[in-house]
């Protein structure tokens, strides 16, 4: 892994109905959901630190502290920005920041485990 701080990552996409609280189950509203922000912030986490991987490498994420602060319509474009803040070992740490196209939607830290992808599966897989 060569991941060093300040590497930084983006992930779009468009609210659609599928993305929203409603569907998702996370409450009752047609708003963007919560956990749908959550994977995007991931993404843009892994995007992030993607060109610093070898082969073999992947990250999974291990810690996720998020705010959800406005809410989203179907039909906007949704975006987050991570940044990497402290690399320790294995662990990276990013700080996330979510937008639409009103503004900030959310903030969040978030740490990701850097492991070997066969490793990992197959200590995974051995529980079945």
């Amino acid at each position: 892994m060569n991941v060093t701080v300040g590497m930084k990552g983006t992930a779009e996409n468009l609210c659609e109905k599928e993305d929203t609280a409603l569907v998702v189950g996370s409450g009752s509203l047609l708003v963007y959901a919560t956990p749908c922000m959550a994977a995007l912030m991931e993404a843009a986490a892994c995007d992030a630190i993607e060109a610093g991987l070898s082969d073999g490498e992947t990250t999974v994420g291990i810690e996720l502290n998020l705010k959800h602060t406005a809410a989203t319509p179907v039909g906007l474009e949704v975006r987050a920005e991570a940044e990497v803040t402290a690399v320790e070992g294995k662990i990276v740490s990013f700080q996330i920041t979510a937008y639409d196209e009103a503004g900030v939607i959310g903030e969040a830290t978030h740490k990701r485990a850097c492991v070997n992808t066969q490793k990992f599966l197959d200590k995974t897989y051995a529980k079945l």
